[in-house]
């Protein structure tokens, strides 16, 4: 891990795409992005990707989507399971959200898995409210649900 060196918040680049696969499937074994998914989704929204590092090695990454008829999407907060807890994930949101603003976002929507209590804990910390009528089932295909959360900015 990280050791002595000290973390930093900086935009993505294209050597950051084999490290976030990884992240990608630790965070989500059970469904993580596929690789392709992820080179065009990096390719579609390098300016809404962030990650943090150390110089060597990669800890987590946020991505999000450019607004669309003002609103953006969280496609995806991934932090390394030894650094959770430690304030990376609210750190990478909110450069994430500061930059929607300036692109013109009013609302930010995002999916959590519904059992994921420090995920929504956090979302909700920083004004994510949960749509009503709880989490969507099979939301992402059989079993897969998933409760949808919506910040006003």
């Amino acid at each position: 891990m990280s050791g002595e060196r000290p973390l930093r918040i900086r935009a993505v680049t294209e050597a950051d795409l084999p490290h976030i696969v990884r992240l990608d499937a630790d965070a989500f074994p059970h469904g993580p992005y596929p690789y392709f998914v992820l080179r065009q989704l990096l390719a579609a929204c390098t300016d809404l990707v962030y990650v943090v590092d150390d110089g060597t090695d990669l800890y987590g990454y946020v991505l999000g989507t450019s607004p669309n008829e003002a609103q953006s999407w969280v496609l995806s907060l991934a932090i390394t399971p030894g650094l959770r807890g430690k304030g990376l994930g609210r750190q990478l949101m909110t450069k994430l959200l500061g930059l929607l603003r300036t692109k013109g976002a009013h609302s930010v929507r995002l999916s959590v898995e519904p059992r994921n209590d420090s995920a929504i804990a956090l979302y909700r910390s920083l004004g994510f409210v949960p749509d009503p009528g709880g989490p969507r089932v099979d939301y992402f295909g059989p079993g897969e649900d998933r409760l949808l959360m919506t910040l006003t900015l």
